[in-house]
């Protein structure tokens, strides 16, 4: 597995305001989509292209177009949504598949309850959006839904990670072509899975309490 945590002072300024607890939910998601722009950039950084011939008005030169079959994103539901726009800011021809996942806050441990995804994933390079990467349950979870439908890599785009859930994903990918792209890696987690300092639970503060 490699680890991308992004050192770019616009994103720890991005960041430091999702963590204050002031900023109400419009705002929020705003710049959780101006974030995940902003990383997207970073994790399509191999993204598979094809050369392609191009008519300038001066001449005619070479340049790149994204490979067919082109990148599948998939937000795990439901705060991943919220960066979804962000990503396809960047790369708005790729296709789009939703991944449902809810963790049991005693248990910690994921459950899939909707799927919207193409059943053959042959030969597609997959991003993952979840805002938090805490336990890592849920996004070994989605990675491996998504390896065994065939896909041949995926990278993981969150805004925040913990140790712990970086940890997990590294133990339980090994041997696969997985890349986990970070705003920030926090310090831990706390007695109930939640990141520290981290900013809280992304779902809520994205779309207020259910």
């Amino acid at each position: 597995m490699r680890l991308h945590v992004a050192d770019h002072p616009l994103i720890t300024h991005k960041l430091t305001l999702l963590r204050d607890a002031r900023t109400p939910s419009p705002t929020f998601r705003n710049l959780a989509r101006e974030l995940v722009t902003l990383l997207a950039y970073e994790a399509t950084r191999d993204v598979r292209v094809t050369r392609v011939s191009v008519t300038t008005p001066v001449t005619e030169t070479m340049g790149v177009e994204i490979a067919e079959p082109g990148p599948l994103v998939v937000p795990i539901l439901r705060a991943g949504l919220g960066m979804l726009d962000g990503m396809t800011a960047l790369v708005p021809t790729a296709e789009v598949g939703f991944l449902g996942m809810v963790r049991d806050e005693e248990t910690l441990q994921p459950t899939t309850y909707a799927t919207r995804l193409p059943d053959d994933l042959a030969g597609r390079q997959c991003f993952l959006l979840d805002p938090m990467l805490a336990t890592g349950g849920s996004m070994v979870a989605a990675i491996d839904f998504l390896f065994d439908r065939g896909a041949v890599d995926v990278t993981a785009i969150c805004l925040l990670g913990a140790p712990e859930g970086v940890e997990a994903v590294r133990a339980a990918t090994e041997g696969r072509n997985v890349t986990v792209v970070l705003g920030a890696l926090d310090e831990k987690l706390n007695e109930v899975g939640y990141i520290v300092p981290g900013l809280g639970d992304a779902g809520d503060r994205l779309y207020g309490t259910v």
